[in-house]
């Protein structure tokens, strides 16, 4: 593998995890994976957590309107603790850290980009979910601001199975030269 490496795992969190309209399915397969790579690395994992706001209106734009429709997932509603990563993965922090985020992509604020410009990473392994929302804003952002790319294909999931493979798709076939698909086992036994 080319270069300093850090594992971005990608909103493993209880307001998925649980019975909300928010609910993957897929998060209890793919964790075994998520929590292997993680323990046997927690100081080369990030987990993010997406954070919706307390309130629609402390939005701007499309985000305002995407609150209005699931109001029942603002801070205001909900209950506090299913922002949380799920706990076999929240045991790991520290030395594993958290990135908070309040959009699909973890790089528009510039905050993390910039933690891992210091750290000398050149490559950026993803697990989490949603394959087809927040892990592909993830890698397009990734691969944009010039990272390597690896998403392990057994370790991301979605709530709709034919977005989760047509993205696996895209990706592969794409971004071929700045993305590789693996298998945490693929991934680890390379190290």
């Amino acid at each position: 593998m080319a270069g300093n490496w850090i594992h971005l795992c990608i909103d493993m969190q209880r307001i998925f995890a649980e019975d909300t309209p928010w609910h993957v399915p897929w998060m209890r397969q793919v964790s075994p994976s998520i929590e292997e790579i993680s323990g046997r690395h927690p100081e080369k994992t990030i987990f993010t957590r997406f954070v919706t706001p307390s309130r629609p209106e402390a939005m701007e734009g499309m985000w305002r309107v995407y609150y209005e429709k699931w109001r029942m997932m603002t801070r205001e509603h909900l209950d506090p603790g299913l922002v949380d990563l799920i706990p076999s993965l929240k045991a790991l922090v520290p030395p594993a850290r958290i990135f908070d985020k309040m959009t699909y992509s973890p790089w528009v604020s510039g905050g993390l980009h910039g933690m891992l410009l210091k750290e000398g990473i050149g490559t950026v392994v993803l697990t989490g979910g949603e394959t087809d929302v927040c892990v592909l804003s993830t890698a397009l952002g990734a691969i944009d601001l010039g990272y390597h790319v690896i998403v392990l294909r057994d370790a991301v999931c979605s709530g709709a199975d034919d977005t989760h493979d047509a993205s696996l798709e895209l990706l592969g076939d794409r971004f071929s030269v700045q993305l590789h698909l693996a298998t945490t086992e693929e991934f680890l036994r390379e190290l």
